[in-house]
């Protein structure tokens, strides 16, 4: 079976209101084959991190909730990340303390993070080859992995470059 496109990432050129238009449709489909309900303070938590590739706190998505219209109590916000980070809608970035909605939903994936700690984009990186070496190594010790991730901080390629001058 081929493997699926990768998708576009923060660190590089593309049209990304079509990259999360197509990425909250996979995400409306993996909810309905789930049988779970993308409610619409849930959906509009995820819009709002599709909006940007970076990673946003818990308070910043609930400020936009509230100006939508949501209500303005933690509660709103941390029910709503965490039923999209359950449903592997998104992921916690606990290096920063904040979510990112998944880039590939439905897929099974061991997401790396390559966080920027210059301008703060966020990129997903597919790794298949680091997934494959955790789960060798995790079975060597009759270990079953539920759920990883690796996060690496540096800089994008825009800000590397503009270090380098």
């Amino acid at each position: 079976m081929a493997s699926p496109t990768p998708p576009a990432n923060a660190f590089t050129q593309h049209d990304h209101a079509h990259c999360a238009d197509t990425t909250l449709h996979k995400a409306e489909a993996v909810a309905a084959e789930k049988g779970v309900r993308l409610t619409p303070v849930r959906k509009r938590a995820l819009e709002i991190l599709l909006e940007e590739h970076r990673a946003m706190g818990a308070y910043e998505v609930l400020d936009r909730l509230a100006a939508d219209g949501f209500g303005n109590q933690p509660p709103v916000a941390y029910r709503a990340l965490e039923f999209l980070v359950d449903n592997g809608l998104a992921h916690r970035v606990r290096r920063l303390n904040a979510f990112a909605a998944c880039m590939r939903p439905g897929e099974e994936h061991a997401p790396v993070f390559l966080i920027c700690r210059e301008c703060g984009e966020v990129a997903e990186a597919g790794a298949d080859e680091v997934r494959q070496a955790l789960l060798g190594a995790a079975d060597r010790l009759g270990f079953h992995v539920e759920r990883a991730t690796v996060e690496a901080l540096g800089l994008c390629p825009k800000c590397y470059q503009e270090a380098a001058q």
